[in-house]
């Protein structure tokens, strides 16, 4: 299908970024320094932690979101748009007759399924979803596969294959959820993952099953360092020689209580250390503030990337504090940092 990219341009003009000391958390955004591009996101966009796939010539753009139980049993969510500003609701991953029965039982008390990963490798695509409960770090990653993600297609559907990695409550020091998988440059896959407890992990997967390498165990590669430790829904970008950790801080799902902003930071490996534009390490609570709460856009975070765009969900004061999708096309500084602020928010 043809794709069509109706998008907002960029506001012109960049005021000067204030003046920070070196021992900010966030980047001094210069005045050259373009503006990210909002996209002025309509139809159903009810969305939270989207995992984004941005449309080419070959196929639509996709958001898979956090389920809802009341909708094919709390399932990831599934959105289509021809042109990544029209979207429409089409369906969950699963329904009654093909949902993974062994979570119930290897969670408890589980009801819809979280913060959900899309990555393709050789013609598969790989389905990453989290199974949990509010307070808990008894949870699991799973995995699911399919062809194709077009509903409308013949081959279409998602195949069980089973955990990739848990937690459980006195064994692990992590939390097991919100996976974000990267191939690093000799090609070989990595998960990160992690919500409060121990911070963000990185664990290395393979081809073609998407699971952990033999002997795999998980790495911490960033955390607040206090006794909350509130960072998740870690996501990893290969880009131009350096892999970038975007990640959500404070608090998600109250609304316009809502406290999340999402911060990055990068490294020349793919295990780290993950830096931020001063230097600061992001195991010990570094990292460059992204994008926060401005106006009626209320604690954006659960992000993902894909071809250049950034998605998270926001809190939109002007809904009552209902979530919604937030999409941007990043712009990026000379010396390679993302910038998710358009010109207008910059020059506030």
């Amino acid at each position: 299908m043809t794709r069509r990219r109706t998008l907002i341009a960029a506001a012109a003009g960049l005021a000067a970024a204030a003046a920070v000391t070196a021992t900010a958390l966030w980047a001094p955004w210069t005045a050259d320094s373009a503006g990210a591009t909002r996209v002025d996101a309509t139809g159903d966009i009810a969305v939270h932690d989207p995992a984004l796939v941005a449309g080419t010539q070959d196929h639509d753009w996709y958001v898979y979101s956090t389920g809802d139980v009341r909708r094919g049993l709390g399932a990831p969510q599934i959105r289509r748009s021809s042109d990544g500003v029209e979207w429409e609701y089409v369906g969950t991953a699963w329904d009654a007759d093909t949902r993974p029965e062994w979570v119930y039982e290897a969670i408890p008390g589980v009801e819809n399924f979280w913060a959900p990963e899309l990555i393709e490798h050789d013609g598969t695509w790989y389905l990453y979803y989290s199974a949990s409960t509010f307070g808990s770090n008894r949870s699991l990653i799973g995995l699911m596969t399919s062809p194709t993600l077009d509903p409308d297609d013949p081959a279409y559907g998602w195949t069980d294959q089973g955990e990739v990695w848990r937690s459980e409550p006195g064994v692990t020091h992590y939390n097991a959820i919100d996976a974000g998988v990267v191939e690093d440059a000799d090609g070989a896959p990595w998960m990160a993952f992690g919500s409060f407890w121990g911070g963000i992990h990185l664990l290395q997967l393979e081809w073609p099953s998407g699971k952990p390498v033999a002997e795999a165990e998980p790495v911490m590669i960033a955390s607040r360092g206090t006794q909350t430790n509130a960072i998740e829904a870690p996501y990893l970008v290969h880009r131009d020689g350096y892999y970038y950790l975007f990640v959500s801080r404070d608090s998600c799902c109250q609304g316009v209580d809502s406290t999340y902003s999402v911060a990055v930071g990068r490294a020349t490996d793919v295990t780290g250390p993950y830096l931020d534009r001063w230097g600061n390490d992001m195991r010990h609570d570094g990292g460059d503030e992204l994008l926060a709460t401005r106006g009626a856009m209320i604690g954006p975070g659960g992000q993902s990337f894909s071809d250049g765009y950034l998605a998270a969900h926001v809190y939109d004061a002007d809904l009552g504090g209902a979530p919604r999708l937030e999409l941007r096309e990043l712009a990026w500084t000379e010396d390679g940092w993302p910038i998710a602020r358009t010109a207008e928010e910059l020059a506030d």
